[in-house]
């Protein structure tokens, strides 16, 4: 039965600018309020529980209209074809916080074309290791950068009228085993690091939807943590959106209805009228409980507007222009040079041959995160149509031994370059499994003849997350770390190695030299190589590097990575100056930090400034320094530009595990700018906070 929707002037009028969409306002709450006292109990209990794969049931006497959701968050997935963005990992790469929105907004759209209620996306889990399945879906290992990102993809989202789901909540940081292993981290590990970006997802962006994580944190699953749920997420942090489990992730149904889960889905296995009816009649769960479950949801979907109007607009093309356009301009900004000996790039007119697993091949992570595209393009297509000052031959279908023979070894060994597209996919990296450090075998077999026929070997690298470099990375001369850039990848990662197109993208996480030099090497699978923690039946994750993960752990260690975080080439060059220091208003502790940029190449380009925060002698032990601002700044060649940044007390702050809150120490404080976490080229100037009251 379908729910008729009546559609006042003034509710269509508020969806046109979207904003307050995300609001969840007293109207709202009482409008919500008054249907709850209409269901009846096996309502309430059946409505907490979704049908039908991803779909929150409908009661229509009431009104209630059905809601679809769908897979995310790079693109609508479920029963469709629809753009398929860069993954998270790349919008991450762009340090571009109007494209992270634009993301956010396209998506929000495509959801809107196709009548989806709710995106389950972004995935906000921070990168701890290479090995994670799902690293290509999140944001990087700084959560900082995560948040801006984020914060930003969720109010594009939102202002289309689409409730954003953000997820896994938390400490989802490997694929391995995620249904039962515990994931034991301290608290203010957990506050600094793991929860920052879902913190701000609430407060900031007002996300309508979080989704728990499958694996336990601290032996409790997130599904039944009432101290997470309802202590910290909605009583810190005031959320007052929906909880939902992932699907399948629920492992109880008492449990999971008094620590605050609201909806299982993708059904009421647990939480379901014969579950919980006997429950409610013996006094073990409170119906004022399920009530509270049946708000949250109504209210949400309320506030959105899905009461007061179909989510399905037919104005919106399925096939829109506006989307593609987006997907591209995100690759182009994502994808990040990292190598370019002898200046082999940009090519220029000659002969090359393009090979490799992923030349004619659009290379995607695997799992939810997956989307059916309606267009693609690969990059041998994308090249062979750059134009006759390119003359390119496609080897597909070769192997390392079978280039001794004929054909193949002259072609190659007559190009002025060859461009060996590598890496992994979805059949490799995916939900619900790590994956190996290294690249497939017959990948560097391929490199390494490739290298010894000609030694203009341009790589192109497709991966979610740091692969082995060792060996074959020498030997190439230039290395296009494009990740999984959508179904526009192809032609931004030929617009890059041409030079239409400058490269800009910095990388989101730390590249490490080998396996071993990772922080949470010794801790991230098994732990009983971690002294001191006693194995138990439980499958115990440690978080034994702490707080030092990440460029922070390589920063405390004194081991350098390969790549750091923040790095990417660019085929011009710049020049960092002037940083001056200033107190922000009389107020608090903010400071605005001024500095100058200037383009010193010949290419117009865009530089990614970094601000970077660090205590001089911290009463506890903190990290050396922090990402705590950034700015992309785009300057033609020749070009200077004053750039501003201000920091709030936040960039100062850290957990107290006594007070149990975020606290500023008074003391002294270096900021550093530069062009990545290991290029500071200015500072460290030095900011004095004084004790509070003072």
């Amino acid at each position: 039965m379908k729910v008729k929707f009546i559609l006042p002037a003034a509710v269509a009028l508020l969806f046109a600018f979207g904003a307050s969409a995300q609001e969840i306002t007293e109207a709202a709450k009482e409008r919500a309020a008054s249907l709850v006292k209409q269901m009846t109990l096996d309502e309430k209990l059946e409505y907490i529980g979704g049908y039908n794969s991803f779909y929150i049931r409908a009661i229509p006497r009431l009104g209630i209209p059905e809601i679809k959701m769908s897979d995310g968050p790079q693109g609508v997935r479920n029963d469709t074809k629809s753009t398929l963005y860069p993954s998270g990992i790349v919008t991450a790469s762009t340090w571009n916080r109007d494209l992270a929105r634009k993301v956010g907004e396209q998506i929000g759209s495509d959801c809107r074309a196709r009548g989806v209620g709710f995106i389950l996306g972004p995935g906000v889990n921070m990168y701890r290791s290479p090995l994670c399945g799902r690293n290509f879906e999140y944001f990087g290992e700084d959560p900082y950068l995560a948040s801006e990102t984020a914060v930003q993809y969720i109010e594009g989202v939102q202002g289309k009228g689409v409730i954003a789901t953000v997820k896994h909540f938390c400490g989802n940081n490997e694929e391995w085993d995620r249904h039962n292993v515990s994931s034991e981290v301290d608290e203010r590990t957990l506050q600094e690091l793991y929860l920052t970006t879902f913190r701000k997802a609430v407060e900031e962006a007002k996300v309508g939807a979080v989704m728990s994580s499958y694996n336990m944190l601290n032996g409790q699953h997130m599904t039944e943590n009432p101290h997470l749920i309802q202590d910290i997420m909605r009583g810190q942090w005031g959320f007052q959106g929906i909880y939902m489990s992932d699907w399948n992730a629920t492992y109880t149904g008492i449990a999971a209805a008094n620590a605050g889960l609201d909806l299982e889905m993708p059904s009421g296995k647990y939480m379901n009228p014969e579950a919980l009816r006997k429950a409610i009649g013996d006094g073990v769960v409170d119906e004022r409980t399920i009530d509270e479950k049946v708000q949250h949801i109504l209210q949400t979907l309320i506030a959105f507007g899905m009461f007061d109007r179909p989510q399905k607009d037919t104005t919106i093309p399925l096939n829109d222009p506006k989307s593609d356009e987006v997907a591209l301009e995100v690759a182009r900004e994502g994808i990040v040079l990292l190598k370019n000996d002898d200046g082999v790039l940009p090519l220029g007119k000659g002969k090359y041959v393009v090979m490799g697993p992923n030349a004619d091949h659009v290379a995607i992570g695997g799992g939810s995160g997956a989307v059916h595209p309606i267009t693609t393009v690969t990059f041998a297509q994308a090249f062979d149509a750059m134009g006759k000052k390119y003359k390119s031959t496609l080897l597909v279908s070769q192997d390392g031994a079978s280039l001794a023979s004929g054909e193949s070894r002259k072609a190659i060994a007559s190009a002025d370059a060859v461009v060996y597209c590598a890496g992994l996919d979805k059949s490799i990296e995916r939900e619900g499994s790590d994956r190996s450090y290294g690249l497939p075998a017959e990948q560097i077999e391929m490199m390494d003849s490739i290298a010894a026929i000609n030694p203009n070997l341009i790589v192109v690298m497709n991966c979610g997350g740091a692969v082995d470099f060792g060996g074959w990375a020498s030997k190439a001369k230039a290395i296009v770390y494009a990740m999984y850039p959508g179904q526009e990848g192809g032609k931004a990662v030929a617009e890059i190695i041409t030079g239409k197109v400058n490269p800009s993208g910095k990388l989101a996480y730390s590249i490490s030299k080998r396996i071993e030099d990772e922080p949470c090497y010794d801790s991230y699978h098994e732990t009983s190589g971690v002294s001191g923690f006693r194995k138990t039946d439980l499958k115990k994750i440690l978080y034994a590097e702490g707080l030092f993960t990440g460029y922070r752990g390589y920063d405390r260690n004194g081991v350098a990575p390969l790549y750091p975080f923040g790095y990417g080439m660019s085929y011009t060059t710049f020049g960092f100056s002037n940083l001056k220091v200033k107190k922000a208003g009389k107020k608090g502790n903010a400071y605005t930090i001024s500095f100058d940029i200037s383009n010193t190449g010949k290419t117009d380009g865009a530089e990614v400034a970094q601000v970077y925060v660090g205590a001089v002698d911290p009463k506890v032990v903190r990290p050396v320094k922090e990402l705590k601002g950034y700015e992309k700044v785009y300057l033609k060649k020749g070009e200077k530009k004053n750039v501003k940044i201000t920091l709030s007390d936040e960039a100062f702050h850290y957990y107290d595990v006594v007070s149990k809150q975020f606290v500023v120490a008074p003391g002294d404080y270096r900021i550093f700018v530069g062009s990545s976490s290991r290029d500071t080229e200015l500072g460290p100037a030095t900011v004095t906070i004084a004790p509070s009251g003072n």
